[in-house]
């Protein structure tokens, strides 16, 4: 039998009294003589506390991962990006911004953007990265067996090890301030706990607004703190040149929360390549639930590979000399 041409099916269609309902679903499905199947495009939501300059890198980490899977923006995929600039206050309008839109998967951090998402849908799936805890912080019912609508990558905490660097970068310290924000991926009781072990008083000091960086950091000089742990999260992430310029001018060496900091001058950083983690887990579980795996069913990542950056240049202005078996230690020293 001869093949139809598309206008004899449409004619034959006609006469059978098809609807043209059912001919547009025969003709999108790719049925219709001439036609070929239309690709389904998945639109994956995307929140961050930061603003789209701070989370230029994981964001590009993300795109790389998905298209080395397979998925290109605006051929297969539609991204849904929302930033809230810092503003925690933000994250359960955004949140439900994307629900609305009725995404086919989330990306997003740590607990803090995470669960603004989780209480409003129980059934787009949620893909966290990098999160400290996420059975106690109620994102998962264990990391094994995650359980409903989310999954994603957990790191355990390193403020011990960041602490332990510092000391041996700066042998003596004894008093350390530590700038954290609440809700952010951190345990301050903790670091608490840790730098006792190391003979390191900690100074807490919390963050609630952009504009209490000053008067944070004059409070450590006033406690007589001899270097700083950083864990500011996304509010110091929008602002990290300011902020990394008022360190050097208080003179206090910092272990800080993100890679960036140390690239534009800050003095060291200890933990996972966020960048990295989007596009090799975080891509890669987006992937599996598009093509139909439930966010239950995948076990909740555990990272096992960490950075060490020192910016020696840094040290130099702080008139500090790093001892040789810590820069052994460093994955990349910046001159």
């Amino acid at each position: 039998m001869n093949q139809l041409t598309r206008r004899e099916f449409l004619q034959r269609a006609a006469m059978l009294g098809l609807s043209a309902s059912a001919v547009a679903v025969l003709d999108g499905c790719g049925i219709l003589p001439g036609t070929t199947p239309t690709p389904k495009i998945f639109r994956i939501g995307q929140l961050s506390l930061n603003s789209a300059a701070a989370e230029a890198a994981n964001a590009e980490g993300l795109r790389q991962g998905l298209r080395e899977l397979g998925y290109v923006e605006g051929q297969n995929i539609v991204m849904e990006k929302r930033y809230a600039d810092g503003r925690v206050e933000r994250l359960p309008d955004l949140a439900a911004e994307l629900v609305a839109l009725k995404v086919d998967v989330i990306v997003t951090g740590g607990p803090l953007t995470a669960l603004p998402i989780k209480q409003v849908t129980s059934t787009i799936p949620i893909v966290f990265t990098g999160a400290i805890d996420p059975v106690g912080n109620g994102l998962v019912s264990s990391l094994a067996h995650p359980g409903g609508n989310i999954t994603g990558s957990a790191i355990v905490e390193v403020a011990g090890k960041q602490l332990e660097l510092l000391k041996a970068a700066i042998p003596g310290i004894s008093r350390v301030a530590l700038i954290w924000l609440r809700g952010a991926i951190f345990s301050p009781q903790l670091a608490v706990n840790e730098a006792r072990a190391l003979g390191i008083q900690l100074q807490l000091l919390e963050l609630k607004s952009p504009g209490d960086i000053e008067d944070l950091l004059a409070a450590a000089i006033r406690e007589r703190a001899e270097a700083l742990l950083e864990r500011g999260g996304g509010i110091l992430a929008n602002r990290r040149q300011q902020f990394v310029e008022l360190v050097a001018q208080h003179r206090l060496p910092a272990m800080h929360v993100l890679r960036s900091y140390v690239d534009i001058g800050g003095f060291m950083y200890y933990g996972v390549n966020f960048a990295d983690l989007y596009r090799r887990a975080t891509a890669t579980y987006v992937d599996k639930i598009l093509k139909g795996a439930k966010p239950a069913d995948l076990p909740v990542e555990q990272p096992t590979k960490f950075e060490f950056v020192i910016n020696l240049k840094t040290a130099k202005a702080l008139g500090l000399t790093i001892p040789q078996s810590v820069l052994a230690q460093a994955t990349e020293v910046i001159q």
